[in-house]
């Protein structure tokens, strides 16, 4: 049961009904051609007992639940070596629902003013002195679903504990904790609202359905009264450990789509079936059934723009001058430089032997041979044999 099954079952009935933009229909397609013959691949044969199978191209769409494992593998060795010896604070920004359906118009503003106000916030509270009166490193990565697939627009944290000062030294927290989470809202809160009012200003958003009244002022007024009614949430969980315990955390963030397969249970005729965490009860698990056609239109909700980059650096890690800055935390932290990682040339053979433990070149029906190559299919070719009747 794959994401894949549902998209080629129902997704050309919705794509029949529903108005999508580009980015959505080449999800769909990608996700419905990810491992099969459409893509192409090649025929393998085992050089011990002549064994056969086909192995099909991936799509690499970055919303395909089969693509992101080894993109976030080589994502998180990166990142290895831009860790400190310091804990890290993990920090939510949570943007309001009442944005929500301007958002599902406006993607690429609403997330990005997420990001701008979200790092705002977290460098100026790292420069003021009150609190650590330097400059910190930050990494956010931005998730817009919650587990029912429902909108759920925020961005995730993971900030060093502690700044660099201008003068060199590193300045750990004072106080057992990052910053106070209500002052982080407040300032949060005003960054943001003060940014969308310069979008609606300049012309930068768009109107439709259900947010067409916010072209008249009088409806514009009314949203921005709704914001300021309620205070905005800023979650902050407790200090990590070391650099082991951060990528760790990290890896179950980045990379990561709305659903995935293993999430998915059943699908019918007319609705599907998956797993999810009710975080207002005690996290139990849960079953969700949703008609098939609900199911696809809240997954396509969470396709990014083209090109738009979901995690982003801020302060140290900020891609300018990381390397200088990176170095000068060492020094401050008397840290030696990290040796650098040869994981990040490896093969694909080499990285899921290290990573699942499993060796793909070797033959699964005699357990000796080695798979080779014997020919290469081109897109939409069918092999002289006939494809197989599932992925290989």
């Amino acid at each position: 049961m794959e994401l894949a099954d549902i998209v080629r079952a129902h997704g050309e009935a919705f794509c029949a009904h529903h108005r999508l933009s580009m980015v959505q229909h080449r999800a769909l397609r990608a996700i419905s051609a990810c491992r099969t013959p459409v893509l192409g691949g090649h025929l393998e044969q085992c050089d011990a007992c002549g064994q056969r199978r086909y192995s099909y191209h991936s799509c690499r769409n970055r919303h395909c639940p089969k693509c992101q494992t080894r993109a976030k593998e080589r994502w998180l060795e990166a990142r290895r070596a831009e860790l400190l010896p310091v804990p890290y604070f993990h920090l939510v920004f949570t943007l309001p629902h009442a944005l929500n359906a301007l958002a599902q118009g406006n993607p690429r503003v609403l997330y990005g003013l997420l990001f701008d106000a979200a790092s705002d916030t977290l460098l100026e509270f790292g420069a003021n002195s009150r609190w650590l009166g330097g400059k910190i490193g930050a990494t956010l990565l931005l998730h817009t679903w919650g587990q029912t697939l429902a909108q759920h627009l925020h961005v995730h944290a993971l900030v060093t504990g502690g700044a660099l000062g201008e003068d060199g030294q590193w300045y750990a927290p004072r106080r057992g904790f990052l910053f106070p989470v209500e002052a982080l809202s407040a300032v949060f809160r005003g960054k943001y609202l003060g940014a969308l009012a310069q979008a609606f200003e300049r012309g930068r958003l768009r109107f439709a359905g259900t947010t067409l009244g916010l072209a008249d002022p009088a409806g514009r007024r009314a949203l921005f009264d709704q914001l300021r009614a309620r205070p905005w949430v800023v979650y902050a969980k407790a200090p990590m450990g070391g650099p082991e315990q951060v990528l760790e955390y990290l890896g179950r963030y980045a990379h990561r789509v709305a659903i995935s397969n293993e999430r998915l249970l059943s699908m019918s005729a007319e609705a599907v079936r998956f797993r999810y965490k009710d975080y207002a009860h005690g996290n139990r698990r849960r079953v969700l059934a949703l008609d098939a056609q609900e199911f696809i239109r809240r997954f396509l909700l969470h396709v990014l723009p083209r090109n738009f980059v979901r995690i982003r650096h801020y302060g140290l890690l900020g891609n300018r001058a990381k390397q200088h800055s990176l170095a000068q935390c060492r020094a401050a932290l008397v840290q030696p430089l990290p040796p650098p990682s040869p994981q990040l040339q490896e093969s694909l053979a080499a990285f899921w032997l290290r990573v699942a433990a499993v060796d793909i070149e070797r033959c699964a029906h005699c357990g000796q041979g080695r798979m080779r190559v014997v020919e290469r299919l081109r897109a939409h070719h069918r092999p002289s044999r006939g494809p197989p009747q599932t992925d290989a």
